[in-house]
C-alpha cells in the first residue's frame, strides 16, 4: 500500500511557493505516490495547483503568531491525525507543523532542522546552521539531498487547464498579439516606474510586437495601471487589476512574452512556460538562477545587495530594457 505523504510550506508569497514546485514533485516521485499540501490561503494554491496530477488535496493554514500559534498547531494536529500520514515534510524552518506532527504521532517528520525545529523531527540529518544563508530553493535542494531524494529538474513548471479559466474572463480574450507588463510588487522598492513602462510600450509598439498589453497588478495597486493608461493616452492597454489569480494566469498564458518587476506573477509567468523578462535593480538577481527568467539589470549592477529605496529602479533605463528584450526574442 502506498504511503500517505504531506508537505508543509508556510511562506505566504506566491513566488516563494512556485520556487518549491520542483521539490514537491521530487518528493512525490521519490515515494511513487501523490501528496497532500498544507500552505497559506494567501498563496491561492487551490486555484493555481489544482491541475498538477501529483497533488491530491490542498489544506490551508495561516501559521499565525501569539495566541493563534497554538490554535494553528491544534488545526494542523487535527489534519495530521485525521489523514494518518506516514511522512510529513516541512520545507522551511518553522516549528509549528513539526510540533503538530509529533503530537499526531506521525512516524516520519522531516525538515531542515534549523534551531529548535530539530527537537521535533524524527531524523538525525539536518542542514547546517550556515545553510540559513542559502536561498529557499537551495535549502530545499540540500534537504532532499541529505534525505536521498533525487531531484530531476530544479526549474519550476506549472500545468494549467486554460479552458476552465476562460468562463469568467472572456473580457480579456481579445484578438491580436498580446504581451504582459507586471507593473507592481509586494515590495514597492522593486517596482519600475510608470513612465518607464509607458516608454517601453511605445518602443515595442513601433516594432509591431503587440496589439495589446495586459497590465498585471493586484487590486490594491490598481492606481498604477490607471496612471500608466492615463499617462500613455493609448488604447492598447488592458487593465487586469480587477482580476483574480485565475484571470491573471489566463492573461499571462495568452501573452507572447512577459516583462515585469520581481514579484509573484514574474515567477508565475516563467513557470507557465511564457518567455519572461525580469526587471531587477534593487535586489539580488542570483535568486532567479533556478528559473528560466531573463534578468535585466542596470549598468554597474552588483549582485547580492539589497536596496530598499525605489529610486534605485531609476538606474534601469528603458532603452536597455528594450534592447535586451529585442536581443532575446
Amino acid at each position: 500500500m502506498n504511503k500517505k505523504i504531506c508537505i508543509v510550506y508556510t511562506h505566504h508569497k506566491l513566488g516563494d511557493l512556485i520556487w518549491q514546485l520542483p521539490y514537491i514533485k521530487a518528493i512525490s516521485q521519490h515515494h511513487q505516490t501523490n501528496i497532500d499540501l498544507i500552505v497559506r490561503k494567501k498563496t491561492q494554491a487551490k486555484n493555481i495547483l489544482r491541475d498538477l496530477d501529483h497533488i491530491n488535496h490542498i489544506f490551508y493554514n495561516e501559521f499565525r503568531k501569539g495566541l493563534f500559534y497554538w490554535i494553528d498547531v491544534f488545526k494542523l494536529t487535527k489534519i495530521f491525525s485525521n489523514e494518518k500520514y506516514d511522512f510529513v515534510y516541512i520545507l522551511d524552518k518553522v516549528n509549528k507543523p513539526a510540533i503538530a506532527a509529533k503530537i499526531a504521532r506521525v512516524q516520519n517528520i522531516i525538515g531542515p532542522g534549523f534551531k529548535n525545529q530539530k527537537k521535533w523531527l524524527t531524523i538525525n540529518n539536518f542542514l547546517d546552521e550556515e545553510d540559513w544563508k542559502l536561498s529557499y530553493s537551495e535549502q530545499s535542494q540540500k534537504l532532499l539531498k541529505i534525505n536521498s531524494i533525487n531531484l530531476e529538474n530544479k526549474f519550476p513548471k506549472l500545468e494549467i487547464d486554460i479552458e476552465r479559466l476562460k468562463k469568467d474572463n472572456s473580457d480579456i480574450l481579445v484578438d491580436g498579439n498580446k504581451i504582459a507588463f507586471g507593473i507592481d510588487s509586494f515590495e514597492d522598492y522593486k517596482m519600475w516606474y510608470e513612465d518607464n513602462f509607458i516608454e517601453l510600450a511605445d518602443l515595442l509598439y513601433k516594432k509591431k510586437l503587440f496589439d495589446y498589453i495586459y497590465l498585471i497588478c493586484s487590486p490594491e495597486k490598481s492606481y498604477i495601471a490607471r496612471k500608466i493608461i492615463a499617462g500613455s493616452q493609448k488604447d492598447y492597454f488592458i487593465d487586469c487589476s480587477n482580476k483574480d489569480l485565475q484571470g491573471i494566469i489566463l492573461a499571462i498564458k495568452n501573452s507572447n512574452f512577459y516583462i515585469g518587476n520581481n514579484s509573484g506573477p514574474l515567477n508565475l509567468s516563467s513557470a507557465l512556460g511564457v518567455k519572461t523578462f525580469g526587471l531587477i535593480a534593487n535586489d539580488p538577481v542570483g535568486e532567479l538562477k533556478y528559473s528560466k527568467i531573463y534578468p535585466i539589470t542596470p549598468k554597474g549592477y552588483v549582485d547580492n545587495i539589497w536596496n530598499r529605496d525605489r529610486n534605485g529602479m531609476k538606474k534601469l533605463k528603458t532603452e536597455k530594457v528594450f534592447n535586451k528584450i529585442i536581443e532575446n526574442l
